[in-house]
């Protein structure tokens, strides 16, 4: 709070000293002027309080308007009433100075108080000298009183308007740091949310294809380490698959690289993936697998290429699921379109399991989590013995 109360101040003093300055020194050399040639007998005695005003201003109350500390502000108001009441005393016309000094005494003060104080004490002194030059009549109080009145009426609406215009000052900066912090906290939850988000992004895109496709290397290579005991019938097919799954990982490891489109989408459509994966699944597995069509092959190219790598994904998770856990026989993959809406639905006759379990794995909820991020639902349908369906639905994007 200290600090940006200075910095408020510092920019009031900024933007309001030069102006001060050239009003005050323009006022300051008139009433040296008109002093000179007044040709009063103690006209010099004036000349040195005027000096001695300006170099007091110089080195002590114009570090002070910007710094605004305590005792430079106030040994400059009490030096700047003594020498306006010698002045105004012998030079009458220098009460014109009253105007720049009343500015400066509440530039200068701490709070109100202080500023009604020493507005009071501007105004009651010089009257005082006035009265003294004219020579302590009645008459001349009587004249001089209501120009006091209004003087210090004056200065102090003129001095409420300053510290109202310091206060605002000091809100505004106070606002402005707030707002800065809160942007900069901001940014950083933006940036936090932005690499989590990737992460998890990279986790599921990993997950999704190398994670998968050694998992099925592994497999492969158990089953021809099996056939191999056997006699090693059907050993070079398994090597076959195992090359085929491990140049498709590579490819899928260039592309995270790369970019995050899967290489296969970039060379054929989804409808074709759909079905190169299933026969891949039915080699490596024995489980039938069919896939079929509810809409036209022009509706599923026409589909968003971030739609299409997320219906792939959804429908590798569920096949890489499948694989660990159904002991399915057949399984069916279902793509369509209905009520604005494109699905994917993988059915198998497995083992299934109770939904109402919590999930240990990682594969559903980061199937969950893809498909969330593109507006669309997850329905998850299975139970003991029964199998399981696994629905994707995804809004269609405009212009699709």
């Amino acid at each position: 709070m200290e600090a940006t109360a200075a910095r408020a101040d510092k920019v009031i003093g900024d933007r309001t000293l030069l102006g001060w300055d050239i009003v005050y020194w323009v006022m300051l050399a008139m009433t040296l002027a008109v002093t000179l040639t007044s040709g009063t007998s103690h006209r010099w005695i004036a000349v040195g309080a005027t000096v001695l005003l300006g170099t007091t201003y110089q080195f002590v109350g114009r570090p002070a308007i910007r710094s605004r500390r305590l005792v430079p502000s106030f040994v400059y108001r009490v030096v700047l009433i003594g020498c306006l009441m010698v002045m105004v005393g012998l030079s009458p016309a220098s009460v014109f100075m009253m105007f720049i000094a009343s500015a400066q005494v509440w530039l200068l003060s701490r709070d109100l108080r202080d500023g009604i104080g020493m507005s009071v004490a501007l105004v009651f002194g010089c009257g005082t000298a006035q009265l003294w030059s004219a020579g302590w009549g009645w008459a001349a109080f009587w004249q001089i009183l209501p120009w006091m009145l209004v003087s210090l009426v004056v200065s102090l609406l003129f001095g409420i308007w300053i510290e109202r215009v310091i206060a605002e000052s000091q809100q505004r900066a106070v606002l402005i740091d707030e707002l800065h912090a809160a942007r900069d906290e901001l940014a950083e939850a933006h940036h936090s949310a932005g690499v989590m988000a990737e992460r998890e992004r990279m986790a599921r895109e990993i997950h999704d294809t190398l994670a998968q496709g050694m998992t099925s290397i592994v497999m492969l290579s158990q089953t021809g380490a099996a056939e191999l005991a056997r006699g090693g019938d059907g050993v070079a097919a398994r090597l076959a698959q195992i090359e085929a799954t491990a140049r498709e990982n590579l490819a899928e490891a260039r592309a995270l690289v790369a970019a995050f489109t899967p290489v296969v989408l970039s060379e054929a459509t989804l409808t074709e993936v759909l079905r190169r994966q299933g026969e891949r699944f039915a080699a490596e597995t024995g489980v039938d697998v069919q896939v079929l069509l509810d809409l036209d092959e022009s509706e599923v190219v026409a589909l968003p290429q971030s739609q299409q790598v997320v219906l792939l994904r959804a429908a590798q998770e569920a096949l890489a699921n499948i694989r660990k856990h159904a002991r399915a026989t057949s399984v069916l993959i279902t793509l369509g379109l209905s009520e604005g809406r494109v699905s994917i639905s993988i059915r198998d006759d497995g083992s299934g399991f109770s939904v109402a379990e919590p999930s240990m794995g990682f594969g559903l909820a980061a199937m969950r989590g893809r498909v969330e991020e593109s507006g669309g639902t997850v329905q998850v349908e299975s139970s003991p013995g029964h199998g399981t369906t696994v629905q994707v639905l995804i809004p269609v994007q405009e212009g699709a």
